[in-house]
């Protein structure tokens, strides 16, 4: 078996330092008012980085390094490592920005998740295959390797989505509110241009779960496409015109038969606690609670549930850690 590394992104917004250094780059904009853009849940956290690694040293122990990818910051998993995983073998290394950056350092400090998902595949001595989670994923059940890469091959989950429908999605939704916010579907949109005639009518809609990688395929299409690497980076704050590389290299993967598609039906489950929809969340957790053969969860801005929801999530979390 090749070794699987595992990358997650993890910013602590409420961080003086970090919290100062974006509004000196926000001053002057009215950017802080769009959440899709720069709102403060961006960039909070709540304790989510140790219940994701948490998941990968319970169920998922044969991860060869952990890599958290921040600027300037550190979660400090140690206490909580030493306290529930004292005999950990899996080595977890802190990257800076500044590390994955170099040579382009013009473009930092950023506050832009699809600028830095486009430079992780320069972390120093990052595997071949990869596996790259958002702080907020975490896994729900013991892992094998082959949920993620088979032959060499990466394990995708998610659904072909017809381009035309989401353009025509996006489409109305612009008329409705007279303004189009910049959302999840229109970094795979982006993604879908840029790849042409490989997805002019369909793209692969990557969902809220672990994403199986090649570092190589992301080296070589840089190579040849320097000019895009530099369009999605420079950027400080989101920006309409940029692409999510994910989904760029899944969908290519994917066209090119050089991956395996999986539904993610029932082995994804999604948790978005919000104040204003409780009905739709006691829903979600009923789901989670009967339902059977999940391996993956994204808890969705868990800084916006009531303190009763908060409550709920983490503890079910615990359990499901053994925490």
């Amino acid at each position: 078996m090749k070794p699987i590394d595992i990358v997650i992104t993890w910013v602590d917004g409420d961080d003086p330092i970090h919290k100062k250094k974006r509004e000196k780059y926000l001053a002057g904009s009215n950017l802080q008012q769009y959440d899709d853009i720069a709102g403060t849940t961006r960039y909070r956290s709540v304790g989510e980085i140790d219940y994701c690694v948490a998941s990968i040293l319970r169920f998922a122990p044969f991860v060869n390094h952990i890599y958290i990818v921040t600027d300037n910051q550190d979660p400090q998993l140690d206490p909580f490592i030493n306290k529930y995983f004292p005999e950990n073998q899996i080595p977890i290394s802190i990257i800076d920005h500044k590390t994955i950056f170099k040579g382009y350092e013009e473009y930092l400090p950023t506050f832009n998740s699809l600028s830095i998902e486009t430079m992780l595949y320069r972390i120093p001595g990052l595997s071949e295959n990869f596996v790259y989670l958002n702080d907020d994923f975490m896994l729900t059940a013991p892992i094998k390797p082959e949920d993620w890469f088979i032959n060499d091959m990466p394990v995708i989950y998610g659904y072909w989505h017809y381009t035309f429908t989401a353009r025509l999605m996006r489409t109305i939704g612009k008329l409705k509110k007279g303004h189009s916010a910049f959302k999840f579907r229109d970094s795979m949109l982006n993604a879908a241009t840029i790849l042409g005639k490989k997805a002019s009518w369909k793209f692969f809609r990557i969902v809220h779960a672990p994403l199986a990688l090649k570092r190589s395929l992301y080296e070589r299409f840089y190579q040849e496409h320097p000019n895009l690497l530099v369009h999605n980076i420079q950027h400080r704050f989101r920006e309409k015109t940029q692409y999510n590389p994910q989904v760029l290299f899944q969908t290519m993967m994917a066209v090119d038969h050089q991956c395996i598609v999986k539904s993610d039906k029932n082995t994804v489950a999604y948790l978005q606690p919000r104040p204003h929809r409780p009905k739709n969340f006691r829903k979600q957790m009923e789901k989670i609670y009967h339902q059977k053969g999940f391996l993956f969860c994204c808890i969705n801005s868990l800084d916006q549930g009531t303190e009763e929801q908060q409550k709920e999530i983490v503890d079910w979390i615990k359990s499901v850690l053994h925490l």
